[in-house]
């Protein structure tokens, strides 16, 4: 029998858990051609809810194409643009001779080299010579927006990891390039997210940035309980198991709402579980993927200062004010600029998560596992 819970991968079909806001807004936006920017920290959903929002938004409009690009290798400027170049051709076209025409019809002046694997000719390879491309990059950025017309179609670019552009070599030069093509597009819209929440606000927030108000901004908040004790209570039923709304919650709270981790801790509950589960192998559960992840988190530690340390305990025991000189006597954490360094530093380690006045830890399980094991706080 197929697990019913999914995590570590896409979720979708009867894996899709709620989200039917945000799944309506993005559909509407991808169907309109409106830019968006998807913000969240990391495994919180957002590549499975891009994901389910094009698969139904191209059943409504079949002039609709997609086009997705994972940018987490990408590091450099010839790098970005070689695989552009090469997801929108392979979205451009069903059959390989197809693809081949596109080329040359659309890149033939950069003579393509294009190569295909002998098992599955889906599997797609593209060189481009850098050298020509640097002279004319705009005639790449454009490309899709020239097949979307030459093809009668609507084309919506999806970006994962799209963050990693902040680390190129003259960043922000390399943003203003991209937009000022971009936002001239009229058959093409842009769907940009990422892993890394801080460095996202960075590019798409600040005013002074070339991507500020590029488009929909999307903060994706976390799954409210109420849903997931429906979909876990769902999913149970569906393989002829049982669990009761309380036990469900409690998946939940344990996990803090975090969809992954809720995905894991009721997957572990489910293989425990032959008929109904109960508390206990709820908290069973709990204490068998702490203790799996241990050695992840004491590597984590492990690389943290004393004063970073020391501000993680603070947080646990819920100190009200971090800069006091109560607070930063007690744990010593120095002076109260040292703080403003510390929470810094944890939150680009993504740690920690700042909204406002509200500073939280990121993982509820490495949170229970520096609670319990590792300062054994009551």
């Amino acid at each position: 029998m197929e697990t019913p819970f999914v995590f570590g991968r896409l979720a979708i079909k009867k894996n899709f858990t709620n989200r039917e806001e945000e799944k309506s807004r993005l559909i509407n936006n991808f169907l309109m051609l409106v830019n968006t920017t998807l913000i969240s920290p990391r495994r919180w959903g957002k590549s499975s809810l891009v994901e389910k929002a094009a698969l139904e938004a191209g059943k409504s409009d079949k002039n609709l194409r997609f086009c997705f690009i994972d940018a987490f290798n990408v590091r450099t400027e010839e790098q970005f643009y070689q695989a552009l170049a090469t997801e929108v051709l392979k979205s451009s076209a069903t059959k390989l001779e197809m693809l081949i025409d596109n080329a040359k019809t659309f890149m033939g002046k950069f003579l393509p080299k294009l190569s295909f694997s002998p098992v599955n000719q889906n599997e797609v390879s593209l060189s481009l010579d850098w050298n020509e491309v640097k002279k004319q990059p705009d005639d790449i950025l454009n490309m899709v927006e020239k097949i979307a017309v030459a093809k009668g179609w609507k084309f919506v670019v999806c970006i994962d990891e799209f963050q990693n552009i902040a680390t190129f070599q003259n960043s922000v030069a390399f943003q203003k390039k991209l937009r000022a093509n971009w936002q001239k597009h009229q058959h093409t819209s842009y769907c940009l997210y990422g892993s890394k929440r801080h460095m996202l606000m960075d590019v798409f927030t600040d005013s002074s940035m070339p991507f500020y108000k590029f488009g929909d901004l999307m903060f994706l908040e976390k799954i409210e309980k109420e849903d997931w004790i429906k979909f876990i209570t769902g999913r149970f039923k569906d393989t002829k198991k049982i669990i009761s709304k309380p036990n469900a919650g409690l998946i939940a709270d344990l996990a803090e709402c975090h969809p992954y981790y809720v995905q894991q801790l009721a997957q572990q509950c489910w293989f425990r579980t032959i008929e109904g589960c109960s508390e206990e192998t709820v908290y069973e559960s709990h204490e068998g993927i702490v203790d799996q992840l241990s050695l992840l988190f004491q590597s984590k530690t492990e690389e943290l200062t004393n004063s970073q340390i020391n501000f993680l305990k603070a947080l646990l025991c819920e100190v009200a004010q971090f800069s006091s000189k109560e607070t930063m006597a007690e744990f010593n954490m120095g002076t109260s600029a040292n703080v403003v360094k510390i929470k810094k530093t944890l939150e680009n380690k993504e740690i920690i998560d700042i909204r406002g006045n509200e500073i939280s830890i990121l993982d509820p399980m490495y949170k229970s596992w520096l609670k319990t094991r590792y300062f054994k706080l009551k």
